[in-house]
């Protein structure tokens, strides 16, 4: 009878299962064969032996039927619910079944710097013929825990990412590969230094360039949380996992304008869930996973150790894979690696392939990689240039390479080299001559100090700052519509700060939207910035034809889309634009707030990316400045999220080619990228009164439980925690941007 009621215990276990997959007990009669199952329990020892196999076979089959069921008729949201399981593996399942051995770092258990975070480092084996074959690897990933409260369901705070960071730096010193395991719902929204965008983007940041193959898997990719550390060469998904921009719940708050505190209806999130295309098929199809896992019916346990041995055998494989295709010499190996794939599903290659990497290998990788990241989501936007002319540009941008690589790269570093050897030896030569002449020159010193200070005075007094400030000054050739209104505003600050009450056509005129008394900044529009930031006449607007459309045919975005262009006369939330400040060239991103609050998408990232190339080409600096942005683009899926990676991969080469990357915030900043290609800049600044962070208060509040306060994502607090370099009152915005531009940046910017 023991037996009997082991298998009694099973039967209600995968009961209760497909009752929270389902989210109700009706289906399929789940509720009369759990009273069933429930009446056997405790009728146990009243039938015979035979009786009772009869009914547990009966039961049996009728659950396996609807689990079939289930399986085939699998919907978003109940992936999600699969995921989100207790039953569900986790990292730890997967270090004690796939790996030899590990050695957790940074701590373990509840005694951890963020035990939600989980680093090890590990060794993985296979064998190849006869002969066993183990090579290190660091391992690094979220741990969601089975029932820890201290784990957070995986949700990591910022020392957690800066933990992985860590270690990832420890596996490029070892040379070792890493392999990534996302199992987060998103980042814990907290502010605090480091804060949670500025150590995301930090993370993309170094990611980008890591000299070592990274395989990333993914159960459950939430957003900014995933990205942090989802950045590799080859992304795997397992079938019954999610990637997303969002939760649905949180997707459904926001399509369905749920008021604080109030119930997000099921049918909203359950058609959220169908809309954000998060299932591995979707993303596979999207191009943002490069291939998927299979997992067991109804997803994998806690105690599939056949679904282990296949993970095990698709990260050694996807290892494999990356490592190979650096070599030089790679043709028998890649054929070999495809028969064996077409043969059997453990495509291991039978040849013994070393996972570490020499330089020239190193700099196939990362070229491999940028090319990975800059191509990806090209289908979520379209660009009208006309072909002929695309082709021109193109021709174009490869003589302007030349033009300019030739000009700067190799004239004028040579003309610099012939410079500094000159004046070391003139350095030289006027030392012997010094000692020579020393009391002739020190008698006629003597003689001539008076006369030379006067013509010290005469040299200062027509120099300096009033010369700069000619050079700057602007003529004010725009008005503000809100300077239209003939009303009085009050500042906010007048009960703290004793302001006066503003008349609107002063305030939106020659006050800047700032108030006289105590500075506050009062939002205005981006045209604003156009015509008093820049030189007059100096802005030519490029890639103006790349739009953004609905690439997930999301309900209703067309309408949404179609509405902005026409308000804006835009096609995406993008402004690109060349520009001057005080005659010097640069290249300028505007988010700004008309078109969908600035949210990004692909075509935002898209022209985002070739501002990159296109300043890295001409050596010129580049200014993003962001008027606003409410983050990424819910309706466009992982084709949005994906923007973070690829945005700074392009930062990431521009800086790294000596490029000068400024960030100006202005009114709200927040969410994906600030969490990546604006928060990665060494240079970011913010207009006074903007507000800067990851999360808005609403997310704070519901995530942490926290009631944080009206400052918390205050430029001024923003400065405390490090995330910016500095704040700019509006009215000296082009002053300070064009002393930046003369005092930061390498020696590589063409006007150095």
């Amino acid at each position: 009878m023991k037996e009997q009621l082991k298998e009694l215990l099973k039967i209600e276990d995968r009961i209760n299962y497909l009752i929270q997959l389902k989210d109700f007990s009706s289906w399929g009669n789940l509720t009369g064969f759990k009273e069933t199952c429930g009446r056997l329990k405790q009728t146990l020892y009243d039938c015979t032996q035979e009786q009772l196999i009869q009914e547990i076979g009966k039961l049996d089959d009728s659950i396996s039927f609807l689990e079939e069921r289930a399986e085939e008729q699998l919907t978003p949201m109940e992936r999600v619910r699969i995921v989100r399981s207790a039953l569900r593996f986790s990292l730890k399942d997967i270090l004690e079944n796939v790996y030899e051995d590990y050695t957790e770092l940074g701590g373990a258990g509840d005694a951890n710097i963020d035990p939600a975070m989980l680093c090890a480092k590990a060794t993985i084996s296979r064998r190849i013929g006869n002969r066993p074959y183990t090579a290190s690897v660091m391992v690094i990933g979220q741990e969601t825990g089975h029932g820890e409260e201290f784990r957070n369901g995986g949700s990591c705070r910022p020392e957690g990412n800066d933990k992985a960071l860590r270690f990832m730096r420890v596996a490029e010193t070892e040379g070792v590969p890493i392999h990534f395991y996302i199992f987060t719902p998103g980042s814990y929204p907290v502010e605090e230094y480091p804060g949670a965008a500025q150590q995301i983007a930090r993370n993309i940041y170094a990611m980008a360039k890591l000299r070592v193959p990274m395989i990333s898997m993914i159960s459950e990719g939430g957003s900014g949380g995933a990205e942090a550390i989802g950045l590799s060469d080859y992304r795997l998904m397992v079938t019954h996992g999610y990637y997303s921009v969002i939760s649905p719940e949180g997707a459904a708050a926001i399509e369905g304008r749920v008021r604080e505190g109030a119930k997000v209806p099921k049918e909203l999130t359950e058609a959220c869930a169908e809309r954000l295309k998060l299932t591995a098929a979707d993303n596979l199809r999207l191009g943002t996973i490069d291939r998927i896992i299979q997992e067991p019916q109804l997803g994998a346990r806690r105690d599939d150790f056949a679904f282990f041995a296949r993970i095990r055998s698709e990260m050694v494989s996807a290892t494999d894979k990356v490592v190979l295709s650096t070599k030089s010499f790679r043709a028998l190996r890649t054929w070999e690696f495809r028969q064996k794939k077409a043969r059997t599903e453990d495509h291991e290659l039978q040849v013994e392939i070393p996972w570490d990497l020499n330089s020239k290998e190193i700099r196939r990788l990362l070229a491999q990689r940028s090319r990975k990241y800059l191509g990806m989501a090209a289908q979520g936007y379209t660009d009208t240039t006309h072909p002929a002319l695309a082709s021109t540009t193109q021709v174009k941008n490869r003589i302007e390479q030349l033009y300019y690589n030739i000009r700067y790269d190799i004239l004028k570093n040579h003309k610099r080299q012939v410079h500094k050897v000159i004046k070391d030896v003139s350095g030289e030569g006027s030392v012997i001559l010094k000692r020579i002449t020393g009391p002739i020159t020190d008698i006629i010193r003597f003689l001539n100090t008076k006369a030379k200070k006067k013509r010290v005075r005469a040299a200062l007094s027509h120099t300096g700052d009033t010369q700069q400030s000619s050079r700057l000054k602007k003529d004010d050739t725009y008005r503000s519509p809100l300077a239209d209104s003939d009303r009085t505003i009050s500042c906010p600050n007048t009960d703290k700060s004793g302001c006066k009450d503003l008349w609107v056509p002063d305030l939106f005129t020659e006050f800047a939207g700032a108030c006289e008394t105590c500075g506050h900044h009062f939002p205005l529009e981006y045209q604003w910035y156009l015509a008093n930031v820049f030189d007059p006449g100096s802005i030519g607007f490029f890639n103006r034809r790349i739009t953004s459309h609905n690439p997930l045919d999301y309900t209703g975005f067309d309408q949404r889309l179609r509405q902005a262009k026409e308000r804006t006369g835009e096609n995406s939330g993008n402004m690109t634009f060349t520009a001057e400040i005080g005659g010097i060239q640069l290249v300028v991103a505007m988010l700004y707030s008309d078109f969908r609050n600035g949210t990004v998408g692909a075509a935002e990232g898209e022209k985002f990316v070739r501002a990159c190339e296109l300043a890295k080409r001409k050596k010129r600096p580049l200014l993003a400045y962001v008027h606003s942005t409410g983050g990424i683009r819910i309706q466009e899926g992982t084709l949005g999220v994906i923007q973070m990676p690829k945005c700074t991969m392009a930062v990431r080469e521009y800086v790294d080619a000596g490029g000068l990357y400024i960030v100006v915030y202005d009114n709200d900043s927040y969410a994906g990228p600030v969490a990546s290609f604006l928060g990665c800049a060494p240079y970011q600044f913010a207009i006074r009164s903007s507000r800067v962070g990851f999360a808005g208060p609403r997310v704070i509040r519901e995530t942490t439980g926290i009631d944080i306060p009206p400052d918390y994502h205050s430029a001024r607090n923003a400065l405390k925690r490090g995330h910016i370099q500095g704040i700019w009152d509006r009215r000296e915005f082009r002053r300070n941007l064009h002393k930046s531009l003369l005092t930061m940046g390498s020696p590589n910017l063409y006007y150095r």
